[in-house]
């Protein structure tokens, strides 16, 4: 079984930078999820999939999985674009490029 060890997007509800720099180390399915035929649920044999640990840095993590025998990856992050700075005056701007259109 393999476990990952990556730094995890932010997702769109959150705006700002507090806790965005963990590193999270997860384990890779083992056997993939059945249907169980009397309720119709979604079961797993596997209980690891569930497990998932912080670490406060990708050293400590890969020390983690090198101490416990575990076979790991690194997803590294990838970089962000920087964000564009836009404001609703600039359609109003008398160098606008681009036909006026109200």
């Amino acid at each position: 079984m393999t476990a990952r060890i990556l730094q995890p997007a932010r997702n769109a509800m959150q705006s700002g930078k507090a806790k965005s720099g963990r590193w999270l180390l997860a384990f890779d399915p083992a056997s993939p999820r059945s249907v169980e035929p009397l309720m119709g649920w979604t079961s797993s044999s596997d209980t690891r999939q569930q497990l998932r640990l912080w670490f406060d840095s990708k050293e400590e993590a890969i020390a983690y999985a090198e101490r416990n025998g575990l076979a790991w990856r690194v997803e590294e992050p990838r970089p962000t674009r920087p964000r564009r700075s836009v404001a609703y005056s600039d359609n109003f701007r008398s160098d606008r490029i681009g036909q006026w259109t109200h």
